[in-house]
């Protein structure tokens, strides 16, 4: 079986393409220990202009706001950074992939207090079919409410797409894993619904999208491309708090993510969620996403960044 470690091609690490068995680093590194760090997910597609990665520069900023908010300071230009996934993307002659870039610390210093510790980048890429499974993107999935909430929002940082938030993340997710479920749904601290484990949530209601407002959930580039796809069709969007037995009598339900990307839901701790199958809401905007990430739309050209001729080569920020 083949590890993510074992693997032929290339990852970015820190300005170089590194045989990917050789991108390695120190067991003591400071992140390791403490989950001192950040990451994003990203998708590229095959579109009938060539790949073309979903937009880049909106995960690069977010990767960049997730830095500042954690105090790191990231040795590259977001434009240096986004070139760097593009780059990743020709050197192993990926035509659709999952990227992750990640920013982390070293091993110069151990314990809460270290200091003087440098700051690293990597980029992978890999293929990465339907995350939640090819065939529930049609049927949709099964979600538990997890006993695990998601942290308080002023306990995390929310907003920093941080290594270490997705600690309750894997808890709640292995919880509904084992009762038998596809997917867990959490509760922010007061009750309210928060998100997935690593999605954004919309319930549907009288033809109008519902979806938590980010105070304990990610701020997704999913979830803000859906509203936009809605708003462009004259669906209502409304952000605000959701109760759980709002989930259970909703017409319709589903999950938003980079991996996840529209992912039906046909019931939640064993309530069917209106007919149990993906409603036709959701069916019209997943493949709205699906149309648009793929170029099959003219709208949003912007959102699309193709692997075109390499710039030149990336070199580190001198402080």
């Amino acid at each position: 079986m083949t590890t993510m470690a074992d693997r032929d091609g290339f990852i970015w690490y820190d300005g170089e393409l590194v045989p990917w068995r050789e991108a390695t680093t120190h067991v003591l590194t400071y992140t390791l220990h403490y989950g001192a760090g950040v990451f994003e997910g990203v998708r590229a597609y095959n579109t009938p202009k060539g790949t073309a990665i979903f937009r880049l520069e909106e995960h690069t900023k977010r990767l960049f706001n997730s830095a500042k908010i954690l105090g790191m300071k990231i040795p590259f230009t977001p434009e240096q950074v986004s070139e760097a996934q593009l780059e990743v993307l020709r050197a192993n002659k990926l035509k659709e992939a999952y990227l992750r870039p990640m920013v982390f610390y070293g091993a110069e210093g151990m314990g809460l207090r270290a200091d003087n510790l440098k700051t690293h980048l990597i980029v992978a890429a890999w293929t990465w079919g339907a995350y939640l499974g090819a065939d529930n993107v049609e049927r949709g999935i099964r979600v538990k409410t997890s006993s695990y909430s998601r942290q308080h929002v002023n306990a995390s940082l929310c907003r920093a797409k941080a290594n270490a938030n997705y600690l309750t993340s894997m808890l709640a997710l292995n919880e509904a894993l084992r009762d038998g479920y596809d997917e867990a749904v959490m509760l922010d601290p007061d009750g309210f619904i928060a998100e997935g484990s690593a999605e954004n949530i919309f319930l549907v209601q009288d033809g109008a999208l519902h979806t938590p407002d980010i105070t304990s959930a990610l701020d997704g580039i999913t979830r803000r491309t859906v509203m936009q796809l809605a708003s462009d069709m004259g669906i209502p969007v409304y952000q605000r708090r959701l109760t759980r037995d709002e989930m259970y009598i909703s017409d319709e339900a589903f999950f938003t993510g980079t991996a996840a990307e529209v992912m039906p839901i046909r019931e939640a701790d064993n309530r069917a969620i209106g007919k149990g199958s993906r409603g036709p809401v959701t069916e019209k905007l997943q493949k709205a996403y699906h149309q648009q990430v793929k170029g099959e739309r003219a709208e949003y050209p912007q959102w699309l960044s193709y692997v075109t001729e390499p710039a030149a080569k990336p070199k580190k920020v001198v402080a």
